[in-house]
């Protein structure tokens, strides 16, 4: 609901009206009182009559009323209501107890308060669903990654065996590429891990040879590989990309490996290059350049350095994440002990503080309005984490019966999905900490399978890959409720200052000129 919409559902009758039995059904205590609430009650004709107290005679002066003033004009004015509501409704309205309200400060209350109801009501609503669809995929193997490019409002998808997809928004599937490493020719070359570097318009993928490849994106019909990144001591699993939108030289590359290390790059010229040309590299543009990773950790690169620590002591890294907003990078494992670590940026060195949640968990998500962290529990439980309160969560959200895989916030409604492994989706209210929807997927019956929980909340899509097939959930659309002042689009605009009013002109392009 919008405050155009709150606005229009003010009572048109100069009395409040009764309340009758079928709005009373059902309804809390606070919606009782919201609804009881003399600003709530005025209607359209009543705030016409408190507009032309307020005017004077003499142009550009401004009436200001004390709260006796205000108590004594408006029960007359009005025509109803108690001196004791219009006081209530003063003090309200003088926040700043300058001890006088004008008109102005009258409507920004009354605005602020329509705000903050349509803000509630938001955060209330269940979203609606169409029928779960399944994409036609071409991917043989378990698909690693589902990412949406904002630069070119296409969808990728990344398989195993290194097939990438892209897709048309509107979810059309627009070509395949074989993504491959031509360092080693192994039978059994395995892509790990997907992440795009939107600022410099390419992609990192990590690959099972130990190496994270750095791809332009295509111009023409191929992804050209302009940086290898090889020598790691460990296989990288997992991978994120942050760059700073302010300063888009500055981004980060973290990554976590099959042996509890998490290492992150951190570029400092991005725009410029990624890592220093030797002087011995070839001057062809489009020639791979190969960096060594000791090479970085020496710091002969001067556009990049390094961040790592090895706190998850051998347990395979699950997933990784840079928070801007924490100036600190999130890991975690299925371990029992350290089974999330912040490692905060203290320059030049990393301060690492940790969770230790029974049974580990396979994946988080962190929501930096809130600041909460989530957690998808081994143990059945999604935890909510104060990522600086580690002794115990702040909720604890109850109702999967089977092990949590995956989490993700719903950032403007607040709101939380989670999915287990007995393939449930269900949307969760953070505040009151209940799940408000449960949507059982019909996915093949399989005991060991792969998933992977991806929602674009842009477009109100959630994505659910189950091995080698890709499900999508579209949110349905919730403009057929919305109040609407024209039947066809609004094309113009102008405010008429003698009738004080807006005047609007609609699109009649279509129709017939003889009408």
């Amino acid at each position: 609901m919008s405050c155009q919409k709150a606005a229009l559902e003010l009572n048109t009758g100069s009395q409040p009206g009764p309340k009758s039995p079928e709005r009373t059904e059902g309804v809390t205590a606070c919606e009782d009182y919201s609804t009881s609430l003399l600003e709530n009650q005025l209607s359209v004709g009543d705030f016409v009559k408190i507009q032309k107290a307020f005017e004077s005679p003499e142009p550009r002066e401004i009436i200001c009323m004390s709260r006796e003033d205000f108590m004594q004009k408006m029960t007359k004015i009005v025509g109803w209501g108690t001196k004791e509501e219009y006081g209530e409704l003063f003090d309200k309205v003088d926040v700043a107890q300058d001890g006088f309200i004008n008109w102005d400060k009258l409507t920004s209350f009354i605005l602020l308060e329509l705000y903050e109801q349509d803000e509630r009501a938001k955060t209330t609503v269940v979203p609606q669903w169409k029928d779960l669809e399944f994409l036609p995929v071409k991917h043989k193997d378990i698909i690693q990654k589902v990412i949406f490019l904002k630069s070119s409002s296409h969808y990728l998808t990344i398989s195993k065996e290194g097939l990438l997809a892209i897709w048309e928004e509107n979810l059309k599937l627009q070509e395949t590429f074989p993504i491959t490493s031509d360092a080693t020719k192994l039978k059994h070359l395995w892509v790990t891990s997907l992440v795009p570097l939107e600022n410099v318009n390419k992609i990192a993928v990590a690959f099972t040879s130990k190496e994270i490849c750095f791809y332009d994106l295509p111009s023409k019909e191929e992804f050209a590989c302009q940086y290898k990144l090889q020598g790691l001591k460990g296989t990288p699993i997992c991978m994120d990309y942050w760059y700073d939108p302010l300063d888009t030289n500055e981004s980060i590359l973290s990554f976590g490996d099959i042996t509890g290390k998490v290492q992150a790059i951190a570029f400092t010229a991005a725009m410029i290059s990624l890592f220093d040309r030797p002087a011995s590299a070839c001057e062809d543009g489009e020639a791979t350049m190969t960096i060594n990773w000791a090479e970085l950790l020496s710091g002969c690169h001067k556009c990049c350095y390094i961040l790592e620590h090895k706190l998850h002591h051998g347990d395979w890294v699950r997933q990784v994440t840079y928070s801007a907003s924490l100036d600190a990078i999130i890991s975690s494992t299925t371990s029992n002990t350290n089974t999330v670590v912040l490692a905060w940026r203290e320059k030049p060195h990393l301060h690492m503080t940790s969770f230790n949640i029974a049974q580990g968990i396979h994946a988080f998500d962190y929501h930096s309005r809130l600041n909460l962290i989530a957690t998808a529990g081994i143990n059945n439980k999604v935890c909510l984490w104060n990522p600086y309160v580690v002794s115990k969560p702040l909720g604890v959200l109850w109702g999967h019966s089977a092990s949590v895989i995956a989490v993700q916030f719903f950032v403007e409604k607040k709101k939380l999905f989670s999915f287990s492994k007995d393939k449930v989706l269900r949307l969760w209210d953070i505040q009151h900490q209940l799940s408000i929807q449960r949507i059982a997927c019909s996915f093949p019956k399989s005991q060991e399978f792969s998933c992977l929980l991806g929602f674009h909340e842009a477009h109100g899509r959630l994505f659910i890959s189950f091995n080698n097939q890709l499900a999508l959930l579209a949110m349905k659309s919730e403009a057929s409720k919305r109040v609407k002042s024209h039947e066809k689009a609004v094309t113009c605009v102008l405010y008429n200052f003698i009738l004080k009013q807006p005047t609007q002109s609609e699109d009649n392009t279509n129709e017939d000129p003889d009408d």
